[in-house]
């Protein structure tokens, strides 16, 4: 493994980001909000994570502007990242299938919105923040850099944060007493093993 390699698989992990999100959103474009719950806060979090997982990370990998924080080079953490973005794709790929027409970028309830509770939501009530997260850990092993890949971690859990809370408050609204059951035998991004 070397620092060129490194960088490249981030690359492609952030291509192949946005080509298995592609479909869903515009699918998610031609479907009804029968309830939108954004706010400004859920905004600049989804904008925060953006910045953290693509913007910030892309402008050093493109220009070297944070060159002055990296740090040397472990072919053993990159292959950590490897691995670890590995997970992130799968998961990325597997949530948004279980979703399907339920998936939306923001706080939003679909037209005939379903409780999906199979699949990976067996276990997991988000496995899609739970991929976000494994994302910004894998960038801050491939991006060996204190600014550019740390800044992942930072913008996955503002959103993380910000988020889940009124995306939870929405779906107990949406689905009642059957949204507090599922909680009650899920982890929110780890599974419960009790």
């Amino acid at each position: 493994m070397t620092p060129a390699l490194s960088v490249a698989i981030w690359v492609a992990c952030l291509v192949a980001w946005v080509v298995i999100r592609l479909p869903y959103q515009r699918r998610a474009r031609r479907i009804g909000v029968s309830r939108d719950a954004r706010t400004l806060p859920d905004r600049l979090a989804l904008g925060a994570a953006t910045v953290g997982l693509a913007v910030i990370p892309g402008l050093h990998v493109a220009t070297g502007v944070f060159r002055f924080a990296d740090y040397p080079f472990q072919p053993w953490l990159a292959w950590i990242g490897v691995f670890v973005a590995a997970a992130f794709l799968a998961l990325f790929t597997a949530s948004h299938r279980a979703l399907g027409k339920n998936w939306s970028v923001s706080l939003e309830i679909r037209r005939e919105h379903t409780l999906v509770t199979d699949g990976l939501y067996r276990y997991v009530r988000h496995p899609m923040y739970s991929s976000f997260w494994l994302w910004a850990l894998a960038q801050a092993c491939l991006v060996q850099n204190a600014i550019a890949g740390l800044s992942g971690l930072v913008g996955v859990a503002l959103l993380y944060w910000t988020r889940v809370g009124p995306e939870e408050r929405m779906m107990r609204e949406a689905f009642n007493g059957a949204y507090d059951a599922y909680a009650r035998r899920t982890g929110r991004v780890v599974p419960k093993v009790w």
